[in-house]
């Protein structure tokens, strides 16, 4: 009996295969090479730079990692995260008495409606957080003057995007400064307008003249006084724009945007 036993369980495998449609098939090769290729991604994304990479062409690996799976470490020793981003934005408006100048309105708090609670929360809950560690970051790298240049007002006229293009890539070229990170700033500039726009048309209407954005962090207490009763966080500090023209990227959905955030302060109010 242990003989038939033995001899009968290869053939009830091989039938058990043959069962097996065509399309499961198809699935489960499919899911094999993705699993393969996000883990060589992976791999390649966190080893150090190499000839590897170029196996990878152009630039597949890092719209693939940095899209959705781009890796942060910054929340564990020696440097933890020790403060908090926010992004604010304000407008001009033209009304029926004339233009009036809103409220400051704070963004990244906001959108962190979409994480309380929710352990799988859309891209949405981190997009003005991660716009404003990008804008600070870009603005460290530029020079002391073009720093200074950031709190002047581009927005009369509809080159008013050139004109500010200009006057940094001028001031880069007079200093000998970095015409990289000039760019790198530029495109920043460019993204965090045209959220605070999508912002303050989605508070205040279609009728937005120029927005102002400023970008804050404020510290968190010293681990060494967490339990001194009397420790006071450090007060916030900003990096403010002049007043900039309106930016509109071709693509946005302005309904939808304004749908998503205006859903925030309903929450925010409860």
């Amino acid at each position: 009996m242990n003989e038939e036993n033995q001899t009968a369980g290869p053939v009830e495998r091989r039938s058990l295969k043959k069962r097996r449609p065509v399309w499961l098939r198809v699935i489960a090769l499919v899911c094999t090479l993705l699993t393969a290729w996000h883990i060589f991604a992976t791999f390649l994304w966190v080893a150090p730079n190499s000839a590897l990479r170029e196996a990878v062409p152009g630039n597949v690996l890092k719209t693939y990692m940095s899209t959705t799976f781009n890796q942060n470490w910054s929340v564990f020793a020696p440097k933890p995260i020790d403060s908090d981003s926010s992004f604010w934005v304000r407008a001009v408006v033209e009304g029926p008495d004339g233009a009036a100048r809103t409220e400051w309105v704070e963004t990244v708090r906001r959108e962190m409606d979409l994480i309380h609670h929710n352990p799988f929360p859309a891209r949405a809950a981190v997009a003005s957080h991660q716009l404003a560690s990008k804008y600070r970051s870009a603005f460290n790298g530029l020079s002391k003057k073009q720093k200074d240049m950031v709190g002047h007002h581009y927005y009369k006229g509809v080159d008013w995007t050139e004109r500010l293009g200009e006057a940094f890539n001028d001031a880069a070229s007079e200093l000998g400064g970095s015409k990289s990170r000039t760019a790198t700033f530029l495109a920043m500039e460019e993204r965090a307008g045209a959220y605070a726009t999508q912002v303050a048309r989605a508070m205040w209407g279609e009728n937005v003249r120029s927005i102002q954005y400023r970008v804050g962090r404020q510290g968190m207490i010293p681990f060494n006084r967490r339990n001194d009763p009397d420790a006071e966080r450090p007060e916030p500090t900003y990096i403010s724009t002049g007043w900039r023209g309106t930016t509109l990227m071709p693509g946005q959905n302005e309904e939808k945007f304004s749908e998503i955030f205006l859903s925030f302060e309903e929450v925010e109010k409860r």
